[in-house]
């Protein structure tokens, strides 16, 4: 509908327009809307590289998985009623290496009496939370680990004061570099390192273990049972199964019966990727301080802005004064100045999702994860950027709008 005659219609701006008009100030007070803009990006980044690093260390964390299999289960000693340890019968790898679908059995014998030391020097209360385990000589491949450093146990070895270290333990003892002849003392006596594993992340507690073979448990530090009325070596205290994938529920259901048959509700059976799975799953749950402090960030970038915004109405008296006497309209200023405020905080939150991606993937790269940044990092970022923007430039933008072009050239 056209204007009445001798009317005067306001002119159209188009969106390049406003665009153009918006970033006037950002260009003019460069310093200033760069130190505005500081505070969104400080806050943008935090919240990107959180979700980041996140999502990075769940992607991480759960090829990890899928590299050491889902298959792998552990049984481990159970409490009777009234509440003590009861043992797993010795026969019970043997027992679960008949099931049909399992393909390979390790156990470990944890001895409570016997602590590993540096040297006989070392106080006996600075255990280091070290505990010593005799084991069969498969255990690295069912656990899924494999030698660092040296060797594992033989059967010759086995039989022998040797041991191998698990990775924390080696750490622990102060032995970074295996060196021939080394030695730790191990239930009062020397025994020889012939190697150290890589952390097992199916099975942490082997990276706490010195490690020795059951015979040698047997003979040098008394871990035995009896059976048919003759020493033999000691019972297991838990027994690492390795199952077909497709069949791995199937023989979660029976290992307890299998185990010890006369007391299975004495057994306890874990499948150690689903644990890990799940800790994979609620990495994020502690992100929340993180998240809080970059919304403080943010908060404060949008103060910022607000503020800069409003010193740039009064500075710009002259030019707003100036536009309204040329025709522009309070909608026109007032979308100017928002605009304005947009624009200066979505260079902020851009240059904060650049920053906290760039963040994630350093960090990434440092741990061997792939970097994963989620959509909901950078979008958010730039969208709640935007909403700043906006929500801390109405003001202003208003303020802008409802001066008067003859108050506004007079007051400049």
């Amino acid at each position: 509908m056209s204007a009445p005659a001798g009317s005067l219609t306001p002119p159209r701006l188009r969106f390049g327009d406003f665009a153009q008009l918006a970033s006037i100030g950002v260009r003019t007070r460069r310093l200033r809307s760069a130190l505005s803009a500081l505070g969104i990006a400080i806050g943008v980044a935090a919240i990107v590289a959180v979700l980041g690093l996140s999502s990075s260390s769940q992607a991480g964390l759960l090829n990890e998985i899928n590299q050491l299999g889902t298959n792998l289960l552990d049984v481990t000693t159970g409490q009777n009623f009234s509440g003590q340890s009861v043992p797993l019968p010795l026969a019970a790898p043997g027992m679960i290496g008949r099931i049909a679908p399992v393909y390979d059995v390790a156990a470990i014998g944890t001895l409570a009496n016997a602590n590993a030391y540096r040297t006989p020097l070392v106080p006996s209360v600075e255990t280091n939370s070290l505990s010593v385990a005799a084991t069969n000589l498969n255990l690295p491949g069912t656990v899924g680990t494999t030698v660092a450093q040296g060797r594992f146990l033989n059967s010759a070895t086995a039989t022998q004061p040797v041991c191998v270290l698990g990775a924390a333990a080696a750490r622990r003892l102060g032995i970074g570099q295996l060196f021939a002849g080394e030695r730790i003392w191990v239930g009062g006596m020397w025994f020889y390192v012939a190697g150290i594993l890589k952390p097992a992340a199916l099975a942490p507690e082997i990276d706490d273990s010195v490690l020795i073979g059951f015979p040698a448990a047997k003979i040098y530090l008394g871990y035995r049972s009896v059976v048919d009325g003759r020493p033999a070596i000691g019972n297991p205290t838990e027994i690492y199964v390795r199952a077909d994938t497709s069949q791995v529920n199937a023989v979660y259901n029976v290992l307890a019966t299998t185990a010890n048959p006369e007391n299975p509700s004495e057994v306890d059976v874990t499948q150690p990727s689903s644990a890990l799975t799940a800790e994979a799953e609620t990495k994020g749950a502690f992100n929340g301080l993180f998240l809080g402090l970059g919304a403080i960030a943010l908060l404060v970038g949008a103060i910022g802005v607000a503020n800069i915004m409003i010193i740039s109405v009064l500075e710009r008296r002259s030019e707003i004064g100036l536009r309204r006497a040329l025709g522009a309209t309070k909608a026109q200023i007032r979308t100017q100045f928002l605009s304005e405020a947009i624009v200066l905080a979505l260079i902020g939150g851009a240059v904060g999702v650049g920053a906290g991606a760039l963040a994630t993937a350093i960090y990434a790269h440092t741990k061997h994860w792939t970097t994963v940044i989620p959509a909901l990092a950078w979008g958010g970022g730039v969208g709640a950027a935007i909403l700043i923007g906006a929500v801390a430039g109405i003001v202003p933008a208003i303020r802008a709008a409802r001066l008067s072009p003859t108050e506004a050239l007079r007051t400049a």
